[in-house]
């Protein structure tokens, strides 16, 4: 008896991760809809809108914890070291991943930010000892192309006409992965995750706000001290408020969440669905094309989330 009842128990676990997650990613998929929306109809700048999306969500946290749940405040000092690169990596991620989607459009630059999947299966077997089987190495590969074949990187006219979206959606891939290994790690060390959401967020908004005010290294992504870019426009900042409160505080705190339950690997595997999601809505509310290509590329995606989804259910069940 004593057996079979913890042998259901990891079932419930995994389970409970994999839902999570999907919500998680669910959310996410609507954040580059915001993003292009705001980049293309107010001309927002990609790190004017990073630091506001940043801000919002701290501060909604913030609002909603101390009303209901203030000990979710609270972070032990031991921590402020690990805490404070935990928001570095995400403000650079937020950084990267919104000046992608304003230079390569919403599908596109959500399926580079998912070349994360092979950086943190690596990286989660090396630092954490996650499995590295044969079938979470076809699940990656599976991924991989799918994501070369919606972003349209099999083109050679999509490096030669807009390389430097290219990069920086590569490189938006790397932070992720960072972020999500940060996210495994802040779980080990028994941080609750809506406490680093919280903190993360909060220290990403300041990094961001110095570097709009003091104008930035680079003038390729375009500094500017006009934090109130949006001026009087009111439908912009319900658009930017929306975008953190649903999309970005679900996505990222649910995404969060999930990796308590499951495998850095496995968590970014299953966001890979986000690509599809968010070239589907991109079609119908942004009117971005949808080739057979990007199609197929969907397919394989989501066929390699469910053969890894399958494999652990068949080992779940073993006796």
């Amino acid at each position: 008896m004593n057996s079979t009842s913890s042998g259901k128990q990891p079932i419930s676990q995994i389970t409970k991760g994999y839902l999570i997650c999907l919500l998680g990613t669910t959310l996410w998929a609507t954040t580059a809809i915001f993003i292009r929306y705001l980049t293309e109809n107010y001309q927002l700048p990609a790190m004017v809108l990073a630091f506001w999306r940043d801000a919002f969500i701290a501060v909604a946290l913030c609002l909603v914890f101390r009303s209901f749940s203030p000990g979710l405040l609270r972070i032990d000092k031991k921590h402020f070291r690990f805490i404070f690169f935990y928001g570095l990596i995400l403000a650079l991620f937020n950084s990267s991943w919104t000046l992608s989607v304003a230079l390569n459009g919403a599908a596109v630059s959500t399926v580079l930010a998912y070349s994360s999947a092979a950086y943190t299966a690596i990286l989660g077997w090396r630092l954490f000892g996650e499995s590295l089987s044969p079938t979470k190495l076809v699940a990656v590969s599976l991924g991989l192309i799918g994501c070369v074949l919606v972003s349209g990187a099999y083109e050679p006219s999509a490096w030669q006409l807009n390389p430097f979206g290219i990069i920086t959606g590569i490189l938006s891939g790397m932070l992720f992965a960072g972020y999500s290994l940060m996210g495994k790690a802040s779980a080990n060390r028994g941080i609750s995750s809506w406490s680093a959401l919280l903190y993360t967020f909060f220290i990403a908004a300041i990094l961001l706000l110095a570097y709009n005010l003091i104008g930035g290294l680079s003038p390729v992504l375009k500094p500017t001290t006009n934090l109130f870019w949006l001026g009087t426009a009111f439908t912009g900042w319900l658009v930017l408020l929306t975008l953190a409160i649903i999309p970005s505080v679900g996505g990222y705190g649910f995404y969060t969440l999930s990796l308590t339950f499951l495998p850095v690997s496995i968590a970014n595997l299953i966001a890979l669905l986000e690509p599809g999601m968010t070239a589907i809505l991109a079609y119908f509310i942004l009117g971005e094309t949808l080739t057979f290509p990007q199609l197929f590329g969907g397919i394989l995606i989501v066929s390699g989330v469910v053969i890894l989804r399958l494999r652990e259910t068949g080992y779940s069940h073993k006796p």
